[in-house]
Parts: structure tokens; sequence; C-alpha cells
């Protein structure tokens, strides 16, 4: 990965790690569920969705061709460190949680897999998508 596709990899992962942080707390706000946690973590889950295609189609629309498992452990890795600067001391700690409680839940490496598949998925797509667009899969048959 050249240092360009790594500044962008990293912008990527800040801008859906900026979208589902914002979710996350946002999600206290309005309580639907009897668990407000349950519910933050749900709203997380399906709000990464959007936010991964968006960030990966950032990525992938600068015509760089990394590999998109590559490509979501490293964003995830970033969205790692951020939570344990940020995310932890500024909204977990106050809570009355701390750093080992919220990177050994087991639901945080669920929505960790989930980010990384969802961004292998969508670069596979936006790939296949910028191959098309350029003809090259007309152009093999």
């Amino acid at each position: 990965m050249s240092k360009k596709e790594l500044v962008w990899a990293m912008a990527s992962a800040g801008v859906i790690w900026l979208i589902g942080v914002s979710a996350f707390v946002l999600s206290y706000t309005v309580q639907i569920m009897e668990n407000p946690d349950h519910q933050a973590n749900w709203v997380l889950s399906l709000t990464l969705i959007p936010a991964i295609a968006f960030g990966t189609n950032f990525f992938y629309g600068k015509r760089f061709k990394t590999n998109g498992w590559i490509l979501g452990a490293l964003m995830f890795g970033l969205t790692f460190l951020l939570d344990a600067m940020i995310t932890v001391p500024v909204f977990i700690i106050p809570a009355g949680g701390n750093h080992f409680d919220f990177f050994s839940s087991p639901i945080f490496w669920l929505i960790a897999l989930e980010y990384i598949t969802l961004s292998a998925l969508f670069s596979r797509i936006w790939k296949n998508k910028n191959r098309f667009k350029e003809g090259s899969i007309v152009n093999q048959l």
C-alpha cells in the first residue's frame, strides 16, 4: 500500500468512525429498546452499512487497487485506536465503563467482523463497478 493510499484509507476510516460514533451516541437520546446499550449497538451495526459503503467508495473512487480485506483491517485498526483514545475516555468512562470492558465485549468484536467484512464486500462491488464502467468486462468477452 502506497503512502497516498494509506492517507486516503485513514481519511475514509476517520469519516466512518465519526459517523459510527455519532450514531452510537445519538441513539441514547431516543430510547426505543429497554436496554439503551443494546440499542446503541444495533444502531451502530445498522449505521455501519451505509457508512462503510460511503467510505470504501470514497477510497476506491481514487482508483486504488488495495485488497478489500486489507483495507478493512487497516481501517478498523484506525477505528480501534480512535476508540481507545477518544470514544472510551470521552463517552464510556464517564458512563461508568472502562477500556477493558469496552474492548473485551463480544459485541465489539462482532461489530469489528462486520466492519472488515463489509469493507471487503463493498471493495469488490466498487472494483467491479469500475471495471464495468471502463469496459474491461465487455472487452474480455
